[in-house]
């Protein structure tokens, strides 16, 4: 579909032949734009832009898994920032509601978006009206804020805590044993997403969803998760390390309820990294919520570093 508008051409791109003309707009993701083409997990049909002549004005692309029918997430929006016109944040809501209209399904909430920032954005002032700006274009299409995320990374030869000895590590015995504790730990959990979705769901539910949105997708073997656990075999808490579809990563680290406050999450995520340590990678990732302030401390107690920020909007 092309829309014509005010002398604006709005549409898909045609293919990988059109990646030039789409990554004319700075972001990180760029350089990953052709090998998520080339695996499925972009169409062009999910990648739309807004042009005047051959001027590239706006842009917005949705990511997704490889054949699914609907995308996951809205992870790309750009404005061109360097245009004199005052308009420029009305092309971009204007192309986000005729794309949206275009890929996502009727009646269906539409995916949250994500934008990594600079760890320092608030206090750069180009930076921040770089997010502003395009915070305020999602807005106007009805996304609200729903949390900032601290994105974080672990690199070899970053020194790890000694072990205290005080937990036993052992494999998750099934899907079914991960699902529970993932349902327990919802209890009292400081996540923004997980406090999201029991607003509209059971815990149980939400642990459903999330293990089926994240954890299933992972590329390497359920064998690397760890329950954590008492000398006498009591559950503490659990680590998923693993790789997605980019980097090796810390998926979920979680302690339970009653043995919160103990310091235990250091002795988790310290084996978790060992765990993908000794896979030879070259970096670990992890992310927490700005606002969870233990585990964000937790994280750089264990050695990781805050590299950079994630802002994610909602639809509700």
């Amino acid at each position: 579909m092309t829309v014509n508008q005010n002398e604006l051409t709005m549409r898909p791109i045609t293919g990988c032949e059109e990646l030039g003309l789409f990554s004319q707009l700075p972001y990180t993701l760029n350089e990953e734009l052709a090998d998520d083409l080339a695996t499925g997990r972009r169409r062009p049909e999910w990648m739309w832009v807004a042009l005047h002549g051959e001027r590239l004005l706006a842009r917005a692309a949705w990511w997704g898994r490889p054949g699914d029918d609907t995308p996951f997430l809205l992870d790309i929006f750009d404005i061109d920032d360097s245009s004199p016109d005052r308009d420029r944040v009305d092309i971009g809501v204007r192309l986000l509601q005729i794309a949206m209209a275009e890929v996502i399904p009727a009646s269906t909430r539409p995916p949250e978006y994500n934008r990594v920032v600079p760890s320092d954005w608030r206090e750069d002032d180009v930076a921040r009206h770089v997010v502003e700006d395009r915070m305020l274009a999602l807005e106007r299409t009805g996304a609200r804020l729903l949390v900032e995320r601290l994105r974080l990374e672990w690199r070899p030869g970053t020194p790890l805590p000694t072990p205290r000895q005080r937990l036993a590590f052992r494999p998750v015995r099934d899907t079914e044993e991960i699902l529970a504790l993932m349902t327990l730990v919802l209890d009292g959990t400081l996540d923004a997403h997980s406090r999201d979705d029991l607003t509209r769901m059971s815990a149980r539910e939400a642990a459903i969803r999330h293990y089926e949105d994240e954890l299933a997708h992972f590329r390497s073997p359920q064998d690397w998760w760890r329950i954590a656990t008492l000398p006498d075999g009591e559950p503490v808490g659990f680590v998923t390390p693993a790789r997605n579809d980019y980097n090796p990563v810390i998926g979920y680290l979680a302690v339970l309820p009653e043995h919160r406050g103990n310091g235990y999450i250091d002795e988790i995520l310290a084996e978790g990294t060992r765990i993908l340590i000794a896979q030879d990678v070259p970096r670990i990732r992890a992310a927490t919520d700005f606002g969870n302030t233990p585990m964000a401390s937790a994280f750089q107690r264990v050695g990781y570093v805050i590299f950079e920020r994630q802002i994610t909007m909602t639809w509700s």
